[in-house]
């Protein structure tokens, strides 16, 4: 972004420079006018980058349209009969005003119909170019975890997934580890984001922009964020509550998870088996078919059987939901 406005204000200097040489005593004026047409220039390629292709393309063609009409329009003019008193200024005049009058017409209506733009050219397609508002930032939980791949396949998100680069060279670091579950995570990372590359809805960029004055990955991926104006996406409790702190929009799958799961109700029963012991005294823990966790009080003597379970409360949050119950 620096480099950016350096190349700006260069290019707004450069062309102050070049009216100043061209001047004599007119020297200071015409650099004055020199560096203000660098700054329309300059204004004119900010504002360019938020037109899509589509918008843009649109545009031409309208004012193409607009051009051809005008000109039929001109040229039916000059094959009428028309008086010797009438001027050839007034004529040319008029072709003049009936161009720009089409061109404006071309041109709006040009913008105002992009989204029907392909069925004026029906073999036309575009590939969307909104693509860099809707960019999301994935981090490393969010890849491993692989619900990220049935999520694209249903088609709820659309959109531009970043991969930073610190976030694959971590997936690597898991893939090349020792340990044989770090390793089987970091593999299955890699084999996800080679899955969702091959998906038509979706873009996925490998960014190499790096950020050295921050040490920690989570940090790094907010600075990200913040810079490319984009969505986390994640299952890390952690990320999550320090990107909502800086102001960054979060999209936790856990969250999505829990928003879908069945709610449960106090005085609700079902049927559980209860696999483990739990943290406080006598608890014992089961779990749903979803994963859901499930605490059971008094029951630790129950452990490897399937009980009646009565719900007491349920803690919800972005790290998973949790039931606490009784026997029933």
């Amino acid at each position: 972004m620096i480099t950016l406005i350096f190349l700006r204000v260069l290019f707004v200097l450069i062309f102050g420079a070049m009216g100043y040489s061209l001047g004599g005593e007119k020297a200071i004026l015409l650099a004055s006018i020199g560096a203000g047409i660098g700054i329309v220039i300059v204004l004119f390629e900010t504002f360019a980058r938020q037109v899509s292709l589509k918008g843009l393309s649109s545009a031409v063609f309208g004012i193409f349209l607009g051009l051809l009409i005008a000109w039929v329009l001109g040229e039916t003019l000059n094959q009428l009969p028309l008086r010797e008193d009438i001027p050839h200024d007034f004529i040319d005049n008029t072709k003049m005003f009936v161009t720009f009058v089409f061109v404006y017409l071309g041109l709006t209506l040009g913008i105002k119909g992009k989204d029907e733009f392909n069925l004026v050219i029906p073999y036309v397609k575009f590939k969307r170019q909104e693509l860099k508002e809707e960019s999301i930032v994935i981090d490393t939980s969010s890849i491993i975890d692989g619900r990220i791949l049935d999520i694209v396949k249903t088609k709820f998100i659309e959109a531009k997934f970043v991969v930073p680069r610190f976030v694959l060279n971590e997936l690597h670091a898991l893939a090349d580890s020792t340990d044989h579950m770090k390793r089987q995570k970091g593999k299955r990372g890699i084999e996800i984001l080679h899955a969702l590359k091959k998906e038509q809805n979706i873009e996925v960029q490998v960014l190499d922009q790096s950020i050295d004055d921050v040490k920690s990955v989570d940090e790094k991926i907010v600075r990200l964020a913040q810079h490319l104006d984009s969505k986390v996406l994640t299952t890390d409790y952690n990320l999550n509550r320090i990107a909502q702190l800086q102001g960054v929009n979060v999209l936790n799958i856990n969250d999505l998870a829990n928003a879908l799961k069945p709610t449960f109700v106090a005085g609700q029963k079902f049927s559980l088996k209860l696999i483990k012991e739990g943290k406080e005294h006598n608890q014992a823990i089961g779990y749903l078919e979803d994963g859901t966790m499930v605490v059971v009080e008094g029951a630790k003597r129950l452990i490897g059987k399937t009980v009646t379970v009565e719900v007491s409360s349920v803690l919800q949050s972005s790290s998973g939901r949790i039931v606490f119950t009784k026997i029933s």
